[in-house]
């Protein structure tokens, strides 16, 4: 679908850009992402899709707005204390950008809905906090060839990585079991800065936008790790496993 003269006006920062063009912007807006959680992560991961022109963005989050969100959950306001994070969303959304399409699923993905959430959409984007939703995430993605766009956060710290089991690891190649109870240390029991889910939320949109470009070189077989208190990066080479438990048997199906 061609881009209208208001759109073209709207992207013309990323049309102005040799690698993106009208060609590349046209790929966005028929381009589909899902995100599961409209939290910390998922906020500046959602502004910056549908700023971008995404042209179909999917959001999972089955939880309420609370005040104690709001301190790092820019994607919500005060306003909407109370009200499922999912609309909350998807009216900040409209307000940035009537031009593109939001679904919403005000729901927890489970092993009953996964793969029926995920079908449709081209990238999912893992804005969770528990390893068991990533995992099956993961797991869903691997069967269904769709990449996931992996973030996590902790404290001062966080990490970024693109799980494409066709072109490298899969998440359970970097993590084959859940650990056991008591050894990860629980988010809910910990301090978060704040700006820290806005760096590696950003850093997973702009991933994103790679994928769907075809620009750059994705966090594929990579994991960028970020600490905010020395202002550094360190990227980590990931293989992919000949005896991991999801890809390696996904492969040889």
């Amino acid at each position: 679908m061609a881009l209208s003269e208001q759109e073209k006006e709207r992207y013309k920062k990323h049309i102005q850009l040799k690698q993106v063009g009208l060609a590349g912007q046209e790929k966005l807006k028929n381009s589909s992402v899902l995100v599961v959680g409209a939290g910390g992560l998922g906020s500046p991961v959602l502004l910056y899709l549908a700023g971008a022109g995404v042209g179909h963005i999917g959001i999972v989050d089955g939880d309420k707005v609370s005040l104690s969100n709001l301190q790092r959950q820019v994607l919500h306001t005060t306003r909407l204390l109370d009200a499922p994070k999912v609309e909350s969303a998807w009216k900040r959304l409209g307000e940035l950008n009537p031009e593109i399409v939001v679904n919403i699923h005000a729901d927890r993905i489970t092993q009953k809905n996964a793969a029926e959430m995920i079908r449709d959409y081209e990238i999912v984007v893992d804005c969770t906090d528990n390893l068991e939703t990533r995992f099956l995430i993961n797991e869903t993605c691997v069967k269904q060839g769709i990449p996931m766009v992996y973030g996590a956060v902790f404290e001062y710290e966080g990490q970024v990585a693109v799980f494409d089991a066709k072109r490298g690891p899969c998440l359970r190649c970097m993590i084959p079991e859940i650990p056991p109870v008591g050894s990860v240390p629980d988010p809910e029991a910990h301090g978060l800065l704040n700006s820290v889910p806005g760096v590696i939320g950003m850093l997973q949109a702009t991933e994103v936008l790679k994928l769907i470009l075809g620009v750059g070189e994705p966090l594929i077989g990579k994991l960028l790790l970020y600490d905010s208190l020395t202002t550094t990066t360190q990227t980590i080479r990931l293989n992919k496993q000949a005896d991991c438990p999801v890809c390696s048997i996904q492969s040889n199906e």
